[in-house]
């Protein structure tokens, strides 16, 4: 039976009934009995296969026609996709050749999908530039403000999800990446549903500045989603090496902020150079580059009020004093090692000599390393005023209430050899909403024997440790105390110093 016509007996308007056949009738023919119901069904059953191949032809005829009324085709249907779909509909003989047809393209597709190395050598000596040598091939967008990001499948992917392979620890070039059609994933790629967050770091994930500075982008672009959805897991890359962890204080803030405990995707179930497709992915690669300040003050609110709700200090109760606003409270926050006071004891002395000369003022020493991160949560909510030494523990100061005051102080040779990234704390202050007095730089120390070398030099400094000026110290903590205590004495209503459970603000 030729498909692609229909039988006569389909024409039910106007044909005649069938004859019944009757033993009698059937007699006086001559002709062998044949049941009625036999012949019903040969009938129905071509009927049926007609009506069910016109329907289809009907069905790919209309999405043609709406394909071609669309002055872009969907992001889920590429150009050529379509004019494939086009070319089968008017060609079409049988269903079983569509099926076929859809059978090879999705081949096709599946073949064609093609993995590039995450860490683009050709790009070594940029890496950070433009859309980095982190997956070169793809650009970010930002929204209102926002975080540069990826985000797939999205418009910008024309459909497409991201597909990842490889994990090696020490070599980025080796992992690879790619996007793929939902209906046409690589051979023998593993979906892993829900969304997936995947982060690229310069630095490291130990690091409090350098691990807070690249996630952050994530906590933003959740805030601007309304805080919907955490994520599944965390893909974390370093120079495009996979990584299995990330610091304490950091997974504590981001379990804090997203609700669950971070849990970091290895790959280490995954058959060797066997594809992983994610249902959802967001990629970060630029750190805050691009945001707007305003956005940037809203994010840092949300982490500072998660991580209070975290530590179940939002309804905690200060003394009469904190509550009447009268309190000025300076934490000088130590680090051991390099950058360290070389002699706390007479830093301390000169902090405690002035604190003592503002009524209400209340002094707090402590080291960061002793402190768990809800214990830093707590000092920094009750900090007005933080000096520390140039460090991964002034991270901590987004943590203060917003209008909160930071001081700095860094080792010989930084404020000619550092270059910018003596600057982060002081960017910090500005993104989360505080007050950055200024900086320190010792000016007393050797003088490095390789002044055209830069980098040398820094080798030299970088972990120096820093002195102290007793007249300069005393000037400036006298002004800022000073300031600190004018700002609360001419607030109306003192600052709140706590976010009511459940009240942070997200979207």
């Amino acid at each position: 039976m030729a498909p692609a016509s229909c039988p006569d007996q389909v024409e039910i308007r106007t044909a005649s009934p069938p004859p019944i056949h009757t033993r009698a009738n059937s007699f006086k023919s001559n002709q062998r009995p044949r049941p009625t119901a036999v012949l019903f069904s040969v009938r129905t059953a071509r009927l049926s296969v007609c009506v069910l191949a016109t329907c289809f032809l009907v069905f790919l005829v209309s999405q043609v026609s709406l394909l071609q009324s669309q002055s872009t085709p969907s992001s889920r249907w590429p150009l050529s996709l379509v004019r494939r779909w086009r070319k089968i509909a008017l060609d079409t003989s049988s269903a079983v050749g569509t099926a076929n047809e859809l059978d090879a393209l999705a081949g096709r597709l599946r073949d064609a999908v093609t993995f590039l190395p995450l860490k683009d050598l050709r790009f070594a000596e940029r890496p950070a530039d433009g859309h980095t040598w982190f997956m070169s091939s793809l650009n970010d967008i930002s929204v209102g403000g926002g975080p540069q990001h990826l985000r797939f499948p999205s418009d910008g992917s024309k459909g497409r999800v991201l597909c990842l392979k490889g994990r090696d620890v020490h070599d980025g070039s080796w992992n690879y990446y790619a996007l793929a059609w939902p209906e046409a994933l690589p051979h023998n790629a593993t979906v892993m549903g829900g969304l997936t967050f995947v982060s690229y770091n310069h630095y490291d994930y130990h690091n409090l500045w350098h691990g807070l500075s690249t996630l952050f982008p994530f906590v933003a672009w959740h805030q601007g989603e309304g805080c919907r959805r955490p994520p599944e897991r965390w893909v974390l890359y370093h120079w495009g090496e996979l990584r299995a962890e990330m610091g304490l204080w950091l997974s504590k803030l981001m379990e804090a902020t997203f609700g669950k405990p971070t849990t970091i995707e290895t790959f280490d179930k995954i058959k060797e150079d066997s594809p992983v497709c994610f249902e959802e992915a967001l990629v970060m690669r630029h750190n805050e580059g691009g945001m707007s300040r305003e956005r940037m003050i809203e994010a840092y609110d949300l982490l500072r009020c998660s991580a209070r709700r975290y530590c179940n200090l939002s309804s905690e109760v200060d003394d009469d004093d904190s509550k009447k606003g009268k309190a000025t409270r300076l934490t000088v926050l130590m680090r051991r090692g390099g950058r360290s006071f070389r002699n706390e004891s007479a830093v301390v002395r000169i902090f405690r000599r002035e604190c003592d000369k503002v009524e209400g003022c209340r002094l707090t020493v402590a080291h960061s390393d002793d402190l768990s991160f809800c214990d830093q949560v707590k000092l920094m909510g009750l900090t007005d005023v933080l000096a520390s030494p140039n460090g991964a523990q002034l991270t901590n100061l987004f943590l203060m209430d917003r209008n909160s005051s930071v001081m700095e102080f860094l080792p010989k040779g930084w404020l000619r050899y550092a270059g910018i990234g003596q600057f982060v704390y002081r960017w910090l202050a500005s993104w989360s909403g505080m007050r950055f007095e200024g900086a320190w730089w010792d000016p007393v120390g050797d003088e490095c024997p390789y002044p055209e070398d830069v980098a040398k030099c820094f080798d030299i400094y970088k972990n120096a440790r820093v002195g102290h000026n007793e007249t300069h110290f005393s000037e400036w903590t006298r002004k800022v105390l000073g300031e600190v205590k004018l700002q609360k004495m001419g607030e109306a209503v003192p600052n709140e110093k706590r976010h009511p459970i459940g009240s942070c603000a997200c979207g």
